[in-house]
Protein backbone atom coordinates (compact mmCIF):
# COMPACT_ATOMS: atom_id res chain seq x y z
CA UNK A 1 0.00 0.00 0.00
CA UNK A 2 3.26 2.45 1.06
CA UNK A 3 4.50 1.42 -2.34
CA UNK A 4 1.66 2.66 -4.23
CA UNK A 5 0.67 5.49 -2.47
CA UNK A 6 4.72 6.96 -3.14
CA UNK A 7 4.25 6.22 -6.59
CA UNK A 8 1.13 8.19 -6.51
CA UNK A 9 2.22 11.19 -5.46
CA UNK A 10 5.75 11.17 -7.49
CA UNK A 11 3.76 10.57 -10.60
CA UNK A 12 1.00 13.28 -9.79
CA UNK A 13 4.17 15.96 -9.17
CA UNK A 14 5.45 14.51 -12.31
CA UNK A 15 2.37 16.00 -13.74
CA UNK A 16 2.76 19.16 -12.61
CA UNK A 17 6.91 19.01 -13.45
CA UNK A 18 8.05 16.32 -14.81
CA UNK A 19 11.70 16.48 -14.26
CA UNK A 20 11.36 17.50 -10.44
CA UNK A 21 10.18 14.29 -8.92
CA UNK A 22 12.39 12.44 -11.51
CA UNK A 23 15.53 14.34 -9.85
CA UNK A 24 14.53 13.97 -6.17
CA UNK A 25 14.35 10.23 -7.13
CA UNK A 26 17.60 9.57 -8.87
CA UNK A 27 19.46 11.90 -6.19
CA UNK A 28 18.14 10.14 -3.33
CA UNK A 29 18.80 6.54 -4.73
CA UNK A 30 21.88 7.59 -5.64
CA UNK A 31 22.59 9.21 -2.16
CA UNK A 32 20.84 7.68 0.23
CA UNK A 33 19.55 4.58 1.58
CA UNK A 34 15.82 5.20 1.60
CA UNK A 35 15.17 4.22 -2.38
CA UNK A 36 17.28 1.31 -3.95
CA UNK A 37 15.49 1.21 -7.81
CA UNK A 38 15.53 -2.37 -8.89
CA UNK A 39 17.20 -3.93 -11.51
CA UNK A 40 16.84 -1.87 -14.88
CA UNK A 41 16.41 1.11 -13.53
CA UNK A 42 19.68 2.23 -12.03
CA UNK A 43 20.35 4.17 -15.37
CA UNK A 44 18.52 7.20 -13.21
CA UNK A 45 21.06 7.05 -11.01
CA UNK A 46 23.81 7.67 -13.14
CA UNK A 47 25.79 10.98 -13.92
CA UNK A 48 24.62 11.49 -17.17
CA UNK A 49 20.95 11.07 -16.28
CA UNK A 50 20.51 13.73 -13.43
CA UNK A 51 23.20 16.29 -15.51
CA UNK A 52 20.39 15.72 -18.51
CA UNK A 53 17.71 15.89 -16.04
CA UNK A 54 18.47 18.79 -14.48
CA UNK A 55 18.97 20.89 -18.23
CA UNK A 56 15.40 19.88 -18.65
CA UNK A 57 14.51 21.02 -15.63
CA UNK A 58 15.98 24.54 -16.28
CA UNK A 59 14.48 25.02 -19.48
CA UNK A 60 11.43 23.58 -17.99
CA UNK A 61 11.49 26.34 -15.23
CA UNK A 62 12.32 29.22 -17.60
CA UNK A 63 10.04 28.66 -20.42
CA UNK A 64 6.74 27.63 -18.14
CA UNK A 65 6.93 31.45 -16.40
CA UNK A 66 6.83 33.02 -20.16
CA UNK A 67 3.26 33.62 -21.03
CA UNK A 68 2.31 32.22 -24.26
CA UNK A 69 5.30 29.97 -24.18
CA UNK A 70 4.33 28.07 -21.12
CA UNK A 71 0.91 27.08 -23.02
CA UNK A 72 2.91 25.58 -26.14
CA UNK A 73 5.29 23.58 -23.13
CA UNK A 74 2.14 22.26 -21.82
CA UNK A 75 1.64 20.79 -25.77
CA UNK A 76 4.55 19.39 -25.99
CA UNK A 77 4.91 18.14 -22.48
CA UNK A 78 1.52 16.06 -23.14
CA UNK A 79 3.67 13.42 -24.16
CA UNK A 80 6.17 13.30 -21.85
CA UNK A 81 5.10 13.95 -18.32
CA UNK A 82 2.85 10.88 -18.68
CA UNK A 83 5.39 9.02 -19.26
CA UNK A 84 8.03 10.18 -16.92
CA UNK A 85 4.92 9.19 -14.38
CA UNK A 86 4.92 5.67 -15.58
CA UNK A 87 8.81 5.99 -15.31
CA UNK A 88 8.81 6.92 -11.69
CA UNK A 89 5.97 4.70 -10.50
CA UNK A 90 7.48 1.89 -11.84
CA UNK A 91 10.88 2.45 -10.51
CA UNK A 92 10.22 3.36 -7.12
CA UNK A 93 8.11 -0.11 -7.10
CA UNK A 94 11.37 -0.80 -4.76
CA UNK A 95 10.11 1.29 -2.28
CA UNK A 96 7.56 -1.71 -1.20
CA UNK A 97 10.89 -2.43 1.09
CA UNK A 98 8.89 0.32 3.13
CA UNK A 99 5.97 -2.24 3.89
CA UNK A 100 7.61 -5.32 3.19
CA UNK A 101 5.02 -5.68 -0.22
CA UNK A 102 6.58 -7.57 -3.07
CA UNK A 103 3.56 -7.18 -5.05
CA UNK A 104 3.85 -3.84 -7.02
CA UNK A 105 7.62 -4.85 -7.84
CA UNK A 106 6.33 -7.80 -9.04
CA UNK A 107 3.44 -6.69 -11.24
CA UNK A 108 5.96 -3.96 -13.16
CA UNK A 109 3.35 -3.04 -15.67
CA UNK A 110 0.66 -2.05 -13.07
CA UNK A 111 2.73 1.20 -11.79
CA UNK A 112 3.32 2.21 -15.26
CA UNK A 113 -0.11 2.26 -16.07
CA UNK A 114 -1.37 4.17 -13.30
CA UNK A 115 1.82 6.05 -13.41
CA UNK A 116 0.15 7.32 -16.42
CA UNK A 117 -2.95 7.69 -15.67
CA UNK A 118 -2.22 9.93 -12.27
CA UNK A 119 0.23 12.06 -14.18
CA UNK A 120 -1.58 12.01 -17.37
CA UNK A 121 -4.87 14.01 -15.16
CA UNK A 122 -2.83 16.34 -13.07
CA UNK A 123 -0.78 17.76 -16.27
CA UNK A 124 -4.53 17.66 -18.41
CA UNK A 125 -5.51 20.06 -15.38
CA UNK A 126 -2.61 22.13 -15.48
CA UNK A 127 -3.02 22.67 -19.19
CA UNK A 128 -6.66 23.49 -19.46
CA UNK A 129 -6.08 26.16 -16.51
CA UNK A 130 -3.08 27.95 -17.69
CA UNK A 131 -4.62 29.73 -20.56
CA UNK A 132 -6.98 31.13 -18.49
CA UNK A 133 -4.82 32.35 -15.89
CA UNK A 134 -2.81 34.21 -18.76
CA UNK A 135 -6.21 35.70 -20.41
CA UNK A 136 -7.24 36.60 -17.25
CA UNK A 137 -4.35 38.43 -15.58
CA UNK A 138 -2.81 39.35 -19.13
CA UNK A 139 0.25 36.91 -18.44
CA UNK A 140 1.00 38.59 -15.17
CA UNK A 141 -0.26 35.29 -13.30
CA UNK A 142 2.13 32.48 -15.64
CA UNK A 143 5.38 33.17 -13.25
CA UNK A 144 3.27 33.27 -9.95
CA UNK A 145 1.70 30.23 -10.73
CA UNK A 146 4.09 28.21 -12.43
CA UNK A 147 6.19 28.77 -9.12
CA UNK A 148 3.61 27.31 -7.39
CA UNK A 149 3.36 24.47 -9.45
CA UNK A 150 6.99 23.75 -8.86
CA UNK A 151 6.47 24.40 -5.35
CA UNK A 152 3.72 21.79 -5.44
CA UNK A 153 5.82 19.68 -7.41
CA UNK A 154 8.67 19.42 -4.97
CA UNK A 155 6.58 19.29 -1.56
CA UNK A 156 4.80 16.26 -3.67
CA UNK A 157 7.83 14.29 -4.19
CA UNK A 158 9.17 14.48 -0.98
CA UNK A 159 5.70 13.68 0.99
CA UNK A 160 5.70 10.86 -1.46
CA UNK A 161 9.24 9.41 -0.32
CA UNK A 162 9.32 10.24 3.42
CA UNK A 163 5.75 10.30 4.10
CA UNK A 164 3.20 8.45 1.73
CA UNK A 165 0.60 8.44 4.07
CA UNK A 166 0.43 12.16 4.16
CA UNK A 167 0.05 11.87 0.55
CA UNK A 168 -3.67 10.94 0.39
CA UNK A 169 -3.86 14.55 1.98
CA UNK A 170 -1.76 16.20 -0.55
CA UNK A 171 -3.72 14.39 -3.53
CA UNK A 172 -7.01 15.66 -2.25
CA UNK A 173 -5.90 18.93 -2.00
CA UNK A 174 -4.42 18.54 -5.30
CA UNK A 175 -7.70 17.51 -6.46
CA UNK A 176 -9.86 20.20 -4.95
CA UNK A 177 -7.28 22.36 -6.47
CA UNK A 178 -7.64 21.45 -10.18
CA UNK A 179 -11.66 21.06 -9.60
CA UNK A 180 -11.57 24.76 -8.80
CA UNK A 181 -9.33 26.04 -11.10
CA UNK A 182 -11.68 24.45 -13.44
CA UNK A 183 -14.99 25.25 -12.55
CA UNK A 184 -13.08 28.82 -12.69
CA UNK A 185 -12.40 28.01 -16.36
CA UNK A 186 -15.88 27.44 -17.30
CA UNK A 187 -17.36 30.52 -15.30
CA UNK A 188 -14.27 32.55 -17.30
CA UNK A 189 -15.57 31.24 -20.84
CA UNK A 190 -18.87 31.58 -20.04
CA UNK A 191 -18.55 35.42 -19.29
CA UNK A 192 -16.30 36.07 -22.69
CA UNK A 193 -19.51 34.86 -24.66
CA UNK A 194 -21.29 37.26 -26.09
CA UNK A 195 -25.12 38.11 -24.79
CA UNK A 196 -27.36 36.42 -27.26
CA UNK A 197 -30.30 38.16 -28.39
CA UNK A 198 -33.42 37.21 -27.40
CA UNK A 199 -35.52 39.41 -29.69
CA UNK A 200 -38.50 41.65 -28.68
Amino acid sequence: MLAALTGTGLSAAAGLNAYIPFLVVALVARFTDLIVLPAGYEWMTSGWAIGVGSLLLLAEVVLDKIPAVDTVNDAIQTFIRPSVGGLIFSATSAASEIDRSTWMADHPWVGVVLGVVVAGLVHTGKMAARPVVNGATVGLGAPVVSTVEDGASIGLSVVAILAPVFVVVALGLLAWLLVWMWLRVREWRRSRRPPTYAGP
